[in-house]
């Protein structure tokens, strides 16, 4: 039997070779093993992007035996993170913290790799560590939803109604596609 979470995932799909495969289930046989995991679904997509697995649609993958793809896009390039950080003037885009005042940044990609993001200009953004964490923790619309939630409340402590307004628009676009 598997040692750990990724071991598993590798044993169940080389046990079903060329089968496609949904995430769905892979995380069921997870379960069985560990059943507190904590998000068998990224190991999944982290899998898929070492090139171990093949990516059939969206949470659909496949393992081919002796397949073994080159990694998906590498995180950003130097010089690209360099780019992002000089546009976004080295602050978070969230909450405007940086260099200049002590926070570490990070190049963050707006469309994770997981669901098919490249490494480039555009589709980087620079956060601070706090926002990166809850956005790879939350997910993105689970981020916007919590960070709106904040920003809505503090915007009312503060009197701020063109502030207020505005977060309570996003999250009712956010409720009406269901986020």
């Amino acid at each position: 039997m598997a040692k750990n979470i990724s071991q598993t995932i590798k044993e169940y799909f080389d046990n079903n070779p060329n089968r496609e495969i949904t995430q769905e289930e892979v995380v069921s046989h997870v379960f069985k093993f560990f059943p507190n995991a904590r998000d068998p679904w990224r190991v999944t997509r982290k899998l898929y992007e070492e090139g171990y697995l093949v990516k059939v649609s969206r949470g659909v993958y496949k393992r081919i035996p002796g397949y073994q793809a080159q990694p998906v896009d590498a995180p950003f390039p130097d010089e690209v993170r360099q780019q992002i950080f000089e546009r976004d003037n080295y602050r978070c885009v969230v909450c405007g913290n940086g260099l200049h005042n002590g926070y570490e940044i990070h190049a963050d990609h707006i469309i994770p790799l997981s669901k098919d993001g490249k490494s480039i200009l555009e589709n980087g953004q620079t956060l601070c560590s706090e926002h990166n964490m809850m956005k790879k923790n939350y997910g993105t619309t689970d981020f916007l939803r919590r960070y709106s939630m904040k920003m809505l409340e503090i915007a009312r402590e503060i009197g701020d109604n063109e502030t207020e307004a505005l977060f309570e628009e996003i999250l009712k676009i956010l409720d009406k596609h269901g986020y």
